[in-house]
């Protein structure tokens, strides 16, 4: 008989539910775009309601796909979930919402996390949750719904206030309330989560003013967390044996299994998670610490680092300075020149994030002289993303004393064959380009087998064929050059 996996992946933008085979191969798909309410005072919000429903369709999508191929529903063993990792959810014990789902993208908490850092809470909430204060992390917005919603204000008073990242609340429904739970990888997320003892902190708890707010049971990513029909999809429960933040989830379907090993989704920005190890590492240059990922027998650390533009400096290339009306063109024109000329483009156009933390600085194009052609300019762009990747790695190095082993790359900037052979010469690094587009799906699915008996253990695991294709390093010598010479750039006060 054989055995097959339901994944879901519930992000942003869309839900997407695949059906994968034993071999790791996708089988099935279903998709359904997904809503997101986007406010003029930086507010972002979703309907609770409607992010169950949507999973409901796009797994509906996906098995009529999966039968309609051929395939027995009852074949299907086990449920992963990966999910948006700090978006969160407040609800009452019979499963109703006390608000909006509060998206990860949302600022309202600005001034709260303002406050907190007046108040000194910096260090400690560095030193306990590995993260920094600000209103990309889940608990500040909470801070906000109690302190301005009396609805949750009292819920939270009365303990009638069950608080989940979109995993915890999508297992709520699917188990009917019978399981409130959560993993390790999402629990890190919250600013509410002891990263040494693998708690809920009860300190950051009271000083957050959040005593009495309910919190779910938090375990192995890969482990048992409860049973579900899908609202009578199936006609048996299935397990759910997986749960696991996105980010984390596609550093596990890419293969980051041992220290060393690092995974940069190269898309509007770019998220860097390396995997460090069986012990957290504080970091002194710039790094969020987090989980990586974590079965019943074994939980891996990481670093993680968060470049704020890297396809969206092209996007801008495009449309404010018109120099190519599709992004696609960008290879040729920075191959029809043999280097950037002396120009360096600094992608500050919202900040400079990891390692640098430069929230306030602005964009800037320098080195340009009569000589520069538009070609120039492109090939800086295109440059800016290797260069800023190389910033991490380091930083990540020298805060776990690891040596990067292999960078695993995805998104849709991997296309660009410019950017990754300039990266790799970067580096000295081959790079592992993925070829699945729904690598957080695959990983959720791993997990998810790897509970439910259809992998026997990680080593089998590490031998599936899921379609990597290899950049070697360019062995050319002047690379080192040009990164010395983006670092005075970065270093400098232009």
């Amino acid at each position: 008989m054989s055995q097959y996996i339901l994944s879901i992946d519930q992000g942003t933008s869309s839900t997407k539910t695949l059906v994968f085979d034993a071999q790791g191969k996708a089988i099935a798909k279903g998709s359904e775009p997904l809503l997101t309410h986007y406010f003029n005072d930086g507010y972002v919000e979703q309907d609770p309601n409607e992010i169950y429903q949507n999973v409901l369709i796009s797994v509906t999508k996906c098995l009529k796909d999966f039968t309609e191929k051929g395939f027995d529903q009852n074949e299907i063993k086990a449920i992963g979930i990966s999910n948006q990792r700090e978006t969160f959810v407040v609800w009452d014990k019979e499963g109703n919402p006390l608000h909006n789902a509060i998206v990860w993208q949302c600022k309202r908490s600005a001034a709260i996390c303002e406050r907190l850092k007046n108040e000194g809470l910096s260090e400690t909430v560095n030193e306990i949750t590995g993260l920094i204060i600000d209103p990309y992390f889940s608990a500040t917005k909470l801070m906000w719904l109690q302190e301005n919603d009396q609805v949750v204000t009292n819920a939270i008073k009365n303990g009638n206030a069950f608080f989940g990242t979109i995993d915890t609340w999508l297992l709520y429904k699917l188990t009917k309330g019978a399981s409130y739970k959560t993993d390790y990888t999402n629990a890190s997320r919250t600013l509410l989560f002891n990263l040494n003892s693998l708690h809920w902190d009860n300190e950051l708890i009271e000083k957050f003013g959040l005593t009495n707010i309910q919190l779910p049971a938090i375990q192995a990513s890969s482990s048992y967390f409860g049973s579900t029909t899908i609202d009578s999809l199936f006609e048996k429960e299935i397990a759910i044996t997986a749960m696991i933040g996105d980010s984390h989830a596609a550093a596990f379907g890419e293969g980051c299994f041992t220290p060393g090993t690092a995974k940069a989704t190269l898309g509007t920005g770019c998220s860097i998670l390396m995997n460090i190890g069986h012990l957290p590492v504080r970091s002194n240059y710039g790094m969020m610490s987090t989980i990586c990922w974590s079965t019943e027998s074994e939980i891996n650390y990481a670093l993680e680092g968060v470049i704020v533009s890297c396809g969206a400096t092209i996007e801008w290339i495009k449309n404010e300075l018109n120099l190519f009306t599709d992004s696609r063109d960008t290879e040729a024109m920075a191959n029809a020149v043999v280097d950037n000329g002396g120009v360096y483009l600094i992608p500050s156009f919202s900040g400079l994030g990891s390692p640098h933390w430069q929230m306030n600085r602005r964009a800037s194009i320098s080195g340009m002289s009569f000589g520069t052609t538009k070609n120039h300019i492109v090939r800086a762009a295109l440059e800016s993303i290797p260069y800023q990747i190389k910033d991490v790695i380091n930083a990540m190095e020298q805060d776990a004393g690891v040596v990067l082993s292999c960078l695993y790359v995805d998104g849709g900037i991997t296309a660009n064959q410019f950017v990754l052979s300039f990266l790799s010469a970067l580096l000295k690094k081959q790079l592992a380009k993925v070829s699945i587009s729904d690598v957080s799906a695959l990983g959720a699915a791993l997990l998810a087998g790897l509970k439910a008996g259809v992998y026997a253990d990680m080593e089998s695991l590490a031998k599936l064929e899921t379609g990597k294709s290899i950049v070697p390093p360019n062995t050319e010598n002047n690379f080192d050059q040009y990164y010395q010479e983006w670092t005075k750039r970065i270093d400098s006060d232009l």
